[in-house]
């Protein structure tokens, strides 16, 4: 690019998909006054306060994506379950899309991403795909498979759904009958992340690893913490890992590298999404650039910026309430706006349920205990609730 993408009309970027993602993605965008455009079938869509502009569409619908992704500079997703031909059309025109459509095509499968991760000798857990859950059925039959495994749908899985750990025989009758993924229950000492990103011109930027703290039922992450209680020498094969994950899928991007410590000491990497993830929020306050605002210099052709860790942060999920589905209400927020080196974000949904992503919160502090401590006490300290006038 030899033209600045700052408060210029010439430069769009076109993101499919308008959720709290896209939502703070135009927060960094409206920073440095670049253009972003947002394609979501919401009419309340999060995103599109501050994009420069919102279409109301499908992001499912080839001719959909492909005319709101024509008049861009550059196209970029915040969700996997987006048409992959109309990107694929796209870029057949001329119009850069990060990431590839190629790689979407590949990891919107649960099970090609597995196969890949393999081929290229990316340790994992060990695993088999089924095209049929009663194929699964037929083979735990003939010995394989014994409890407890973990069963994931081969497509369409996101935040904790679509996974299951599989205990009991009840649980095993009960699974969905289409395509599925099923992998060793391996024992896990420590869940972490890592973030990198690689540029169009090839460079690379690699994030610190963060370590992730899970709820014991929803199967979502509660807890963000950076930096890791890893050992120095396991961080940097972590991270090692990660480039080598995004190197296997010769992507350009960026992308979300979760891994399991193993109780036997060993890392395999888990599952990856190539777009920022909840694990990187963290970053929005305690990295030098967060992934964001990372995602858009890839995009806008402007250089990677430092992911050196600022502070010591902790991000915990702001979640719905259990049984409560409704007109959102937020209570306690005067004793958590109170609080200090606490940084919360409401993603502007209008309807909470259970365990629904809501928001996060951001606390820092002189070391990884005390931003932890501060980040549990903000979270205990709001309620997401429905609004009292219903």
């Amino acid at each position: 690019m030899t033209t600045s993408p700052f408060s210029n009309p010439q430069f769009q970027l076109a993101v499919v998909g308008g959720g709290q993602l896209g939502k703070m993605l135009v927060a960094e965008a409206r920073r440095m006054d670049i253009s972003v455009h947002i394609l979501d079938p919401s009419a309340d869509a999060p995103a599109q306060f501050g994009a420069q502009s919102f279409t109301q569409g499908s992001f499912l619908d080839f001719d959909t994506v492909v005319a709101f992704g024509r008049q861009a500079s550059a196209v970029t997703i915040e969700l996997e379950a987006v048409n992959v031909d109309a990107l694929e059309q796209l870029e057949k025109e001329g119009i850069p899309v990060y990431p590839e459509s190629r790689v979407l095509r590949l990891l919107q499968n649960k099970p090609s991403q597995k196969d890949t991760f393999q081929k290229a000798g990316i340790p994992t857990s060990a695993y088999e795909s089924f095209p049929s859950v009663q194929a699964l059925h037929q083979a735990r039959e003939s010995g394989k498979w014994p409890l407890p495994f973990v069963w994931k749908i081969a497509m369409g899985g996101y935040d904790g759904f679509g996974v299951t750990i599989v205990k009991t025989e009840e649980q095993a009758q009960q699974l969905p009958v289409g395509p599925c993924l099923v992998e060793e229950c391996v024992s896990i000492a420590l869940e972490v992340a890592v973030q990198v990103a690689r540029h169009p011109n090839g460079t690379v930027a690699v994030y610190p690893v963060c370590d992730m703290e899970f709820h014991p039922t929803a199967n979502q992450v509660e807890f963000v913490l950076a930096p890791t209680v890893l050992s120095s020498a396991l961080a940097l094969e972590a991270q090692s890992l990660a480039l080598r994950t995004l190197e296997a899928l010769d992507m350009h991007g960026l992308l979300s590298v979760e891994l399991f410590y193993t109780t036997d000491g060993n890392l395999l990497v888990n599952e990856v999404a190539p777009r920022p993830h909840n694990s990187g929020h963290w970053t929005l306050e305690g990295a030098a650039t967060s992934q964001f605002e990372q995602l858009l210099r890839l995009c806008a052709d402007l250089p990677l910026g430092s992911t050196e860790l600022l502070h010591p942060a902790a991000m915990a999920n702001v979640v719905g309430a259990e049984g409560y589905s409704g007109p959102v209400f937020y209570e306690g927020v005067q004793e958590l706006m109170a609080m200090p080196l606490v940084y919360l974000h409401v993603y502007g949904k209008s309807h909470t349920r259970s365990f629904r992503k809501m928001g996060h919160l951001t606390a820092l502090g002189a070391t990884r205990a005390e931003a932890r401590s501060r980040a549990e006490a903000a979270r205990d300290a709001i309620r997401v609730v429905t609004s009292p006038k219903f």
